[in-house]
């Protein structure tokens, strides 16, 4: 099979995107580079297989009727993959990168709900899906995306048929659920700077990222965020660089967040 590319600007994919002619619920709006849309290959297969084993399960008819229903999407960092009101139409597979899913309030203000890695899948499509609903958070291309995109009937298809498709998107719901658990009772009892302290121990050390993107996961602003860091690095837990912050006592910070 040749690999089949079409290569849209990010002004020609949103057009397409938005008249429905691709036809997979997919925001193709690029702040920078060009999104791709393949047909599946082989090697494509091989590696959704890799990364999903319990599609191996499939008979080799169904396996073979996913191939030819599904694409394979390219989309480079920035690329906002789905948004908020958006109408769900399909059920994306990562290869690579990560989507990192938000919600955003009128201010501007973000707070990041999850991040979805190779191999796992998204909960609020599926619930979209599942329901017949319109997004309520944006998903957003963190890192330069590989994922092959499975059409709503497909899904529908799989989920009612195969028990371990089923078994592998409520399994998620129930972690993911529990994840989203911690975070409300992280936001509703746990102060900022707890919240801060818990989420550089979780990251590893030393940590590459600006303040802002710190203050994007917590749902907080960037003035408070290195205001906290400096008392941080005042107490000589931390240490600031550009872009970078050095753990020089992470036993002192994680007592801190556990308080």
């Amino acid at each position: 099979m040749k690999l089949l590319a079409i290569r849209l600007s990010p002004q020609a994919g949103k057009s397409l995107v938005m008249r429905g002619a691709l036809q997979l619920g997919l925001l193709a709006t690029a702040n920078r580079g060009h999104s791709s849309l393949f047909m599946l290959t082989p090697e494509i297969k091989d590696r959704l297989l890799q990364q999903y084993p319990m599609l191996r399960e499939l008979p080799a008819a169904d396996q073979a009727e996913l191939a030819a229903a599904a694409n394979a999407v390219q989309l480079p960092a920035g690329t906002v993959v789905f948004d908020e009101e958006q109408l769900c139409q399909g059920f994306p597979m990562l290869l690579s990168g990560n989507i990192r899913v938000i919600k955003a309030a009128p201010n501007g203000r973000e707070l990041q709900l999850y991040r979805v890695m190779p191999g796992e899948s998204c909960i609020l499509t599926s619930s979209c899906l599942l329901g017949n609903t319109r997004y309520h958070a944006r998903g957003i291309a963190e890192q330069a995306l590989e994922m092959v995109m499975l059409p709503a009937s497909e899904f529908h298809t799989l989920l009612g048929k195969q028990d371990s498709f089923r078994g592998y998107v409520f399994h998620l719901f129930s972690d993911r659920l529990t994840d989203l658990m911690q975070l409300v009772s992280a936001v509703a009892f746990q102060k900022l700077d707890q919240r801060l302290a818990t989420l550089l121990i979780n990251k590893p050390n030393p940590i590459h990222a600006t303040h802002q993107a710190l203050a994007d996961e917590l749902g907080s602003a960037r003035e408070i965020v290195s205001r906290l860091l400096k008392g941080f690095a005042e107490q000589g837990w931390v240490k600031l660089g550009r872009e970078q912050i050095d753990i020089t006592d992470a036993t002192a910070l994680k007592k801190f967040a556990e308080l």
